[in-house]
Order: structure tokens, then C-alpha cells, then sequence
């Protein structure tokens, strides 16, 4: 009786009750198709989510009729919202996510030393993030050139015809004025500058941060034109290992390794590069447009966790290379006769450094960090050759407080620089630079919309050689402010005050290898005054485009310059000039992404840079005032990516006065990812404008050639593949 009893309220029950439902919900890669296992799939407004199975699978049961939203996310993806009507038609519902975009808001800047989001730092800093470098590793994977080449209002301009050898301008400025970091340690000034773009490899590189304008309260003496910071990974608990290998038309191979791996006491990241480049003459004049070389660069970091809030990393860089340009019989072995001239270059650079992370409470932190470096170079040309090493020593501790509404670093640094001229040189040039400073930066968030960034440092700088010496004070106060009007608009402004210490090692006594330069005799440091404003604009226009638009002024003055004035034939020698050097203009930018794979860029810089000490043109050298670059790329995320590239460059006028043409540039790449390994092929400048199409590079007589300033390309075009494997 019980029983049947039962089975009659049960019949009753389903009668009465509304209809439930049952669905399996598959959730795959969009681009892949792969399953996604650990997937979470609910119903709004009801509990109990589901989580999809390793075959990408989900199960929701016991669904009443209606209508409702279904939600599916997943961890590095874009969740999505989707409406579904019960009772459904179909047994499986297969949805497809998206790999989440890295927005903006999310990149922390670490130059600033705040570990703020990028929307939060007044101070105006551009970043180039992972996956552009892995883009522009395809193209350049030895060094870090093309990255920057490539983009707004940097100029990677090349100071030798023979040995390619190039520095890094903005704002149209000298590469002098511009501080390279490496991780935050200054490891490639003076000496050291002429090859650094050239022997930073992008492969251990996870995000690189520029900072125009000056820079001074972090960053001390030569933040002038500005700072761009190298920022290497560092390892997770899932371990990294990638190989590559590229090949080029013009004679390049490339083989590199990149691991990593952390566990809970300790972690490391190993990068090892090889190069070899054969000698190129795309122009058959008997000169080459690549000189031959070998790189070699082995950079290991090991990082202790001693625990939660300490961490301790040491880390060694080590690059050697050897570079032979000039007359192509010459590095054949076969000179003689009128086959005489070559140049060659041969390096070591060695840093050893050292950063401690100390967490003392939620609110404040310390952080102290070492460097030791060395850099020998040894320059040879018939009938000349110049020897030298640089010995560099950086010591910095800040601590870092963050009150109410406040985000505080104060600290104190040293720099100890010494040149070496070996024996047997061309002259002794041996000299001292020493600079002391205590800094004081202040982020103050006024309110949600506006914040506050002031600055201010104390350097003490003592530079001396053997027939001369000086001391210097200098006073250094900077200010920036971000006003934040909506989600979608806002503004930062700054300004502030730098210096320059005197140095022999420029881009201008780079090209005639430091030949009859004479010893920097009775000069004083360059003092730099100057600023930028932005606009920034972020929109969604319709349900499948964004838009990005942002809009920079510029503007630095250099008071007493130091320039290069004959001393007497054949002599070189340093004066402060009287009249200053004057650099304005601005930079726009756009970027369009339309359906999540298709992104258009573009960018355009005006630099109006004079040197007001010169009698009649006083344009400065190799500065075009017209720059444009654009890209259109197609990307489907971890499957395909092809992008079109093309740069416009407007005239330039030379150090005789002689004005270039203008040139265009294009290029295009393909890559083609797998799971484990991708392939890919690069077309570089392939309407091939060289330099040698608009006039001879290497001008006669031919034994010893007079070589005119590099304003294009020399190489011409070039073609580079390889494959590139992950494990």
C-alpha cells in the first residue's frame, strides 16, 4: 500500500511541477578549436556552476523552462554571455572563447618603481609588451634595433657604413641623451654606448618601457631626451623552454635558448645567443654594406625566494663579439694593391648584478640593487687603431612607502665610471666620472580623476682626467599630472630639468673612431630643460571595433651644448657652445582593432631640431621632420599572424649641409604557430631602398675611402626565416 502510495504522489509531483532540462555545454578554443578543461558554466541567477571535464564538457541539469543567460569564463579568456531558451533544441551546445586581449590597464610599469598600472602613472611611459617583441624577434632576433626602429618618435640611427654600428635617438636628439637600462641597472653609457643596441638580444625581453622627455629624479645624468628600459622575464612555476633558429639571404644564422622555471626556494632564467654574419656587398662597389661577425651572449639569472617577501636575484651578462668591415678582398684575405681599407671591431661586455627585495609591511618595501660592468672594445683601421676599457659601478637602495593616497620612493644612488686608454694606443684618454645623489618622488592621488607626480634630486658629480678636473651641483626637481576626465579620455603633462656629464664617446666621434679626438680640457656638464603633454583617447565604435588615439607634444632646450670643433689640422677637440640646441615637435598615433584579428596602426612624428650655434642651416644632422609608420596585422591567437608594414621618411640634411631624398619602406611577415614549434618568414624592405641607389656610400680614393653619413638603409632588401620551438 506504502508503495503504490508513493508512486502516486511521485506521477502527482511531475504533473504539477514545470518542465526541467538537462544540457551538455562544450567549451573550445576559438582559434585552436582545443577543449577547455576548467571551463566554469552556470546559469544567472541560479547556483551551482558547472566545470567542464577534459574533454572541454559540462553538464547543467534540472533547468526549468524559460528564458535565461548562460555564462561561460575561463582563465585568460573572454568570458561570454550567451541568451538560451528552455527547452532547448539539440543535445550539446558547443561554445568557442576567445584568448582574452592584455588591456592596457592591466601592464604595470616597473620604471617608475611604483608597481602602478600604466592608467594610474602620471608620468607618460609607452610599452612594447611580449607580443610585439615576439614579433620583432622574427625579424631581428640578435639584437633589439628593429624593435625600436619601428617605432614612433625613435630613431635607430646607424653611425657607420662599414661596421653597422647604431644608437638610439628621440625627439631627434644625439644617443647620448638617451639612458638605456637593462632591468633598471645603467649599464650602457659612455664607452660602452656605441655597440649597445647592437648587443641587446630581445629573446629573455618581456616588456620594454620608454619614458620621452626628461627623466631625471629616478634616473640621474643623461635622462635628457629620455629612458628606455629593457625589462627581462622572470620565471614561473611552469617552466619555459624555447629554441630558435633564423636564417637570411644576406648571410645571417641565429640559434637561441631561452629556459626558465621557479619553485618554492628558488628560480632562474638562462639565455643563450649565437650569431654568425657573413660579409655582404649588395652593391658590388668592393665595400661591405654588413661586415662579418660572431656574437656570442650568455646571460644567466638565478632568484632566491627566502620567502614570501624576500627575494634576492643575481644575474651575469656576458657578450663577445668580433666585427670586420670594409673592402670585401681585404676580409677575403686577399688585399694588396689599391685593396687596403678595413674596420674592425672586437668586444667583451661582462654585468654582473645584484637586486634585493625586501616586503617590510603591505605599505612599504625596500629594494637595493648592484651592478659591476666591463666593457673592451678595440677599434682597428689601417694605420690606426684605438683601445680602450670602461669600468662602471652602480649602487642604488629606495624605499618605497604608500601612505593614504600616496605612493612615496626616496633613495640614494652612486655611479662610478672609469675609461681605460690601453698602452699602445693612439692617445692616452684615460678618464673619471663619480656622481652621487639622493632622490625624492611623490605619487599623490588627488582623487580618482586626477593624480600628481613630483620629483626632485640631489646629484654631486665630479668627472676629471689627466689635465683636468670639475665638480658640479645640480638640482633636479620634475613634475607630472594625469588627469583622467572619463573611462575614455585623458591627459598627462610633465616637465623637469637633467644634465649631461662631458664625454668623448658621441655619435659624431663614434664615426671617425675616436681618431685625433683630443682630451676634454676645460668643459662643463649640458644642462636640459624641457617637457611633454599628451591626449589620450580610447572608444568603441559599433559591436566590433575599438579605437585608440593619442596625440604628444614635446619640447627640450640644451644649454651649452658640448660639440666637436676642429683644433687644428688633423685635430678634434670638445667646446661648450654658446648658443643652446632646440628640439619641438609631436607624435600621433592610432590604432584600430576590428573584430579582435584585424589591427591597424599607425603613427606619425614631426621634429623641428636645430642647433642654434651653427652659422646658416641650422637643422641638426640626420633628423627627418617627417616620419610616418604604419602596420596592418592579422592575428588569430596562437595560430596565425601576417602583417604589412610600411615607413615613410621625409629629407634630411647631412653634417656637409646636403639634403637627402625621401624614401619609403615596406615589409611583410608570416607566422604559422603550432602547439610546440611555429615557422615563420620576414620580407624586409622589400622595395629595396638602399642608400647606394641614391648616390656611392664609399667615395674614392678607394686604398682609403671617405664614407658619407648614413641616412637609409645600406643593406638593402633582405629575406629571413626560421622556426621557433617551445617545450
Amino acid at each position: 500500500m506504502n508503495k503504490i502510495f508513493l508512486v502516486i504522489a511521485a506521477l502527482l509531483c511531475a504533473l504539477t511541477a514545470p518542465g526541467q532540462n538537462s544540457l551538455k555545454v562544450r567549451v573550445i578554443h576559438a582559434d585552436t578549436k582545443e577543449a577547455l578543461h576548467g571551463a566554469t558554466v552556470y546559469i544567472q541567477s541560479m547556483e551551482n556552476p558547472a566545470t567542464t571535464d577534459s574533454t572541454g564538457t559540462a553538464l547543467l541539469a534540472r533547468v526549468t523552462d524559460g528564458k535565461y543567460k548562460l555564462m561561460v569564463s575561463y582563465v585568460g579568456f573572454t568570458g561570454r554571455e550567451i541568451p538560451i531558451i528552455f527547452p532547448f533544441t539539440g543535445t550539446i551546445l558547443e561554445v568557442e572563447l576567445e584568448p582574452a586581449d592584455e588591456e592596457e590597464e592591466e601592464v604595470i610599469i616597473q620604471s617608475t618603481r611604483t608597481s602602478r598600472t600604466i592608467k594610474n602613472v602620471p608620468t607618460r611611459v609607452e610599452t612594447i609588451e611580449l607580443e610585439e617583441i615576439d614579433e620583432k624577434s622574427n625579424m631581428r632576433p640578435s639584437n633589439v634595433s628593429m624593435l625600436l626602429h619601428e617605432s614612433t618618435g625613435i630613431q635607430v640611427q646607424q653611425t657607420s657604413a662599414t661596421s653597422g654600428n647604431a644608437s638610439i635617438r628621440i625627439q631627434g636628439l644625439d644617443g647620448k641623451y638617451t639612458q638605456l637600462l637593462k632591468d633598471g641597472f645603467p649599464s650602457f653609457g659612455n664607452f660602452a654606448s656605441g655597440l649597445s643596441v647592437l648587443e641587446i638580444p630581445p629573446l629573455d625581453l618581456k616588456q620594454v618601457e620608454i619614458i620621452k622627455g626628461p627623466a631625471s629624479p629616478l634616473f640621474g645624468g643623461g635622462a635628457i631626451a629620455g629612458v628606455v628600459n629593457f625589462i627581462t622575464k622572470t620565471p614561473k612555476e611552469k617552466a619555459e623552454n624555447s629554441f630558435l633558429f633564423n636564417q637570411s639571404n644576406i648571410g645571417q644564422t641565429n640559434l637561441g635558448y631561452f629556459s626558465s622555471k621557479k619553485n618554492k626556494k628558488a628560480g632562474y632564467t638562462l639565455l643563450a645567443l649565437f650569431s654568425n654574419q657573413r660579409l655582404f656587398d649588395v652593391d658590388k662597389d668592393d665595400f661591405t654594406e654588413v661586415p662579418k661577425s660572431m656574437e656570442f651572449t650568455l646571460h644567466p639569472k638565478l632568484f632566491i625566494y627566502f620567502n614570501a617577501k624576500t627575494t634576492l636575484a643575481a644575474g651575469n651578462s656576458f657578450t663577445t663579439g668580433k666585427r670586420k668591415g670594409g673592402d670585401v678582398q681585404v676580409i677575403k684575405g686577399n688585399g694588396g694593391g689599391i685593396h687596403q681599407y678595413f674596420e674592425e671591431n672586437n668586444t667583451l661586455r661582462n654585468v654582473t648584478t645584484l637586486e634585493l627585495q625586501k616586503k617590510i609591511s603591505d605599505s612599504r618595501s625596500l629594494t637595493a640593487r648592484q651592478s659591476f660592468s666591463l666593457f673592451d672594445r678595440h677599434i682597428e683601421i689601417p694605420g690606426y687603431h684605438f683601445d680602450g676599457a670602461s669600468y662602471n659601478s652602480f649602487t642604488d637602495i629606495a624605499y618605497l612607502i604608500n601612505p593614504a593616497n600616496h605612493s612615496i620612493v626616496t633613495g640614494v644612488n652612486m655611479m662610478y665610471d672609469k675609461f681605460n686608454e690601453k698602452k699602445g694606443s693612439a692617445a692616452d684618454r684615460d678618464n673619471k666620472n663619480l656622481s652621487a645623489g639622493a632622490y625624492v618622488q611623490d605619487t599623490w592621488d588627488i582623487s580618482d580623476m586626477v593624480k600628481l607626480e613630483s620629483g626632485l634630486r640631489f646629484d654631486v658629480v665630479r668627472y676629471s682626467n689627466t689635465i683636468f678636473s670639475n665638480s658640479e651641483l645640480f638640482v633636479l626637481p620634475r613634475v607630472s599630472l594625469l588627469v583622467r576626465y572619463s573611462d575614455k579620455l585623458s591627459s598627462r603633462i610633465g616637465a623637469g630639468i637633467g644634465y649631461k656629464v662631458p664625454t668623448l664617446f658621441t655619435e659624431i666621434t663614434e664615426t671617425i673612431q675616436y681618431r685625433n679626438v683630443q682630451q676634454l680640457d676645460n668643459v662643463q656638464s649640458e644642462k636640459s630643460y624641457g617637457g611633454t603633454a599628451d591626449l589620450n583617447y580610447k572608444t568603441g565604435i559599433g559591436d566590433h571595433l575599438d579605437l585608440a588615439f593619442n596625440h604628444m607634444f614635446f619640447y627640450t632646450w640644451i644649454d651649452k651644448p658640448l660639440v666637436l670643433e676642429p683644433a687644428g689640422f688633423p685635430d678634434y677637440a670638445f667646446v661648450n657652445a654658446a648658443k643652446p640646441v632646440q628640439s619641438k615637435g609631436f607624435e600621433t598615433n592610432a590604432k584600430f582593432i576590428f573584430k579582435h584579428d584585424y589591427k591597424l596602426y599607425l603613427g606619425y612624428t614631426f621634429t623641428n631640431a636645430n642647433a642654434r650655434y651653427l652659422n646658416g642651416n641650422q637643422f641638426l644632422p640626420l633628423v627627418p621632420k617627417h616620419k610616418f609608420n604604419s602596420a596592418l596585422i592579422y592575428e588569430k591567437h596562437e595560430f596565425l599572424k601576417l602583417g604589412l608594414e610600411g615607413y615613410y621618411t621625409s629629407p634630411q640634411f647631412l653634417y656637409n649641409g646636403f639634403k637627402t631624398d625621401d624614401y619609403w619602406e615596406f615589409g611583410f611577415m608570416a607566422e604559422k604557430l603550432w602547439k610546440r614549434f611555429s615557422v615563420y618568414i620576414n620580407f624586409e624592405n622589400f622595395t629595396d631602398t638602399r642608400q647606394s641607389k641614391f648616390k656611392r656610400v664609399a667615395n674614392d680614393p678607394h686604398p682609403d675611402p671617405v664614407f658619407d653619413d648614413i641616412w637609409t638603409h645600406t643593406e638593402g632588401f633582405v629575406v629571413n626565416g626560421g622556426i621557433k620551438i617551445r617545450l
